[in-house]
């Protein structure tokens, strides 16, 4: 796997992606614009979420069927379609219509998760993921450092109509560009669903998965709430202004790269535990956030190095228990991403409508603790990775 193949899945991985964040820094001028109460903004994210939860469940198992490249790029093009529609909708319920379809075909991501564990070498696969979900953290905050800046330029529309643009780019170029995933003949469509059911009572994939519920619920109450008491007083900062946070969140994540070898080397779980204190102490320099923006973009940093860190050991460890499912596997995990994402998004604007700043501090700071505890109970049943030749899948 070579680095242009890297590159183009973490692009892949991060307009996907984008597809479905990218309007948490224009919230209020969506709202505004589509007749949407402010207590109600984080729906924007959180259809998107449901949209996304549904994908993993129907789309994501049908890699362990079909050939990975075919449909990466046939999961580009409808991304493309939902964020055409959201761009052009007249009405809150064509945006959460575009949104909801943008998001069950975001899935893309994790089927380019899943290629690319499959196509790696034992020894590498660890450093592979980690470049390839990068993208995804690219995807996620950079898209609001552009979406700022294209909503101050030419409005919200102009952000997904971007996204619609480069998604049906992708969607060509990874036909012509990416390997064939050639494979024997597998299962069929009811047995692999059944199969992703079952990995929800195996210790492993379950303590990583409550792990990652309330990672990214953590994760989601900042990124849909930040941009609320930021547009306010005292601050009063533009779309632009905000979107410009996702830099420091940027840096954060990407410090975490590393994370990926850490895994290879046999530290997956020891990651995960620092990972999650860290991401818990954030929350106080967040806190902070009606007071001091330095702490804000101190604590910015602190959550997503936090939170990059553990989800590429939650993925480097689920690849190497469930090497014949992979995209199951990774799939079925991120229901749990995404159930946290959309209950983060949703219950922040709520309570902040409600307590202000305080609100969503002590929310994000709770499902940081909650994560943190379930590390610690899970015991070895999440411990670290070990050299495929020595696995065995529930002693990962």
């Amino acid at each position: 796997m070579d680095w242009r193949t890297r590159l183009l899945l973490a692009v892949v991985c991060g307009v996907a992606v984008a597809s479905v964040y990218a309007g948490q820094p224009v919230l209020g001028p969506m709202g505004r614009e589509l007749g949407v109460p402010v207590g109600s903004l984080g729906w924007f994210v959180a259809i998107g979420q449901f949209g996304y939860l549904a994908g993993l469940v129907l789309l994501v198992p049908l890699g362990d069927m079909l050939d990975r490249r075919r449909l990466i790029a046939a999961h580009l093009a409808l991304v493309a379609a939902g964020t055409a529609v959201t761009a052009a909708a007249p009405a809150a319920w064509a945006a959460f219509s575009g949104l909801a379809a943008a998001g069950l075909f975001a899935v893309v991501v994790q089927t380019a998760v899943a290629y690319t564990a499959s196509i790696s070498p034992p020894a590498e696969r660890g450093r592979n993921l980690g470049v390839v979900t990068s993208g995804v953290v690219v995807g996620i905050l950079g898209a609001r450092v552009v979406a700022g800046v294209l909503a101050d330029l030419w409005g919200w529309r102009s952000v997904y109509l971007a996204l619609a643009f480069l998604a049906a780019v992708l969607a060509l170029l990874t036909l012509a560009l990416l390997p064939p995933d050639v494979r024997p003949r597998t299962a069929g469509y009811g047995r692999v669903l059944r199969s992703f059911g079952g990995l929800f009572v195996r210790p492993v994939f379950l303590s990583r998965g409550l792990i990652a519920f309330f990672l990214f619920a953590s994760f989601g109450t900042l990124w849909s709430g930040m941009a609320l008491p930021l547009a306010g007083a005292p601050w009063h900062l533009s779309e632009a202004r905000i979107g410009l946070f996702g830099i420091a969140g940027l840096a954060g994540a990407l410090g975490a790269a590393r994370s990926g070898r850490w895994g290879d080397a046999g530290h997956a779980r020891r990651v995960t535990g620092i990972a999650l204190v860290l991401l818990l102490v954030s929350w106080a320099a967040i806190g902070q956030l009606p007071r001091s923006l330095p702490l804000l973009v101190a604590g910015v940093v602190l959550l997503d190095f936090a939170v990059q860190a553990v989800h590429v050991s939650n993925q480097h460890t689920l690849a190497n228990a469930y090497p014949e499912r992979t995209s199951s596997a990774i799939g079925a995990y991120m229901v749990f991403y995404s159930l946290g994402s959309a209950l983060g998004a949703a219950a922040t604007t709520a309570l902040f409508d409600v307590a202000g700043w305080v609100g969503p501090t002590v929310l994000g700071a709770a499902f940081a603790g909650c994560a943190l505890a379930t590390w610690a109970f899970s015991g070895r049943s999440a411990g670290p990775a070990v050299p495929p030749r020595l696995r065995q899948a529930e002693k990962v």
